[in-house]
């Protein structure tokens, strides 16, 4: 491991810490906030490295692929955004949890008003007291 890539790993695990302790719901929000902060370690740390994302019928497979394509353009969307919680729930099954959510997005973004319902599946996994998001899968429409 080159000393580029050992740091980046001492900053994920730190983040770790400060993001994952506590319920998986919490884990999810954390890397929302994490995202509206426009803080890119932290949202990375809430991430399993193995993650896979579906959105708009594309698949992004690691942390690394997500980093590289669309953490970045996320990460500008959220901030200029306004996600609103409509539904929640949380079902735990020993090492492994489901947190779903149904959200309204609204906004501008570019020049662009947004309004939009959106749906969010995260299956997190528990590994040394710690949630990590292993899987996501985001799907939204425009308000008419």
């Amino acid at each position: 491991m080159n000393i580029k890539n050992a740091v980046a790993a001492g900053i994920l695990m730190m983040a770790a810490g400060a993001v994952l302790a506590g319920t998986p719901s919490e884990a999810v929000s954390a890397f929302h906030a994490a995202l509206h902060a426009g803080d890119k370690a932290t949202a990375l740390a809430a991430l399993s490295p193995a993650i896979v994302i579906y959105e708009s019928g594309f698949v992004e497979r690691t942390r690394d692929e997500y980093a590289s394509h669309h953490l970045a353009s996320d990460m500008e969307f959220s901030k200029a955004t306004t996600r609103k919680v409509l539904r929640h729930s949380e079902r735990i099954d020993g090492a492994m949890a489901t947190v779903m959510e149904e959200t309204e997005t609204t906004g501008s973004f570019k020049g662009k008003p947004v309004h939009s319902m959106g749906v969010e599946t995260a299956l997190l996994e528990k590994k040394n007291d710690q949630w990590t998001i292993v899987h996501v899968h985001w799907s939204s429409r425009k308000v008419k």
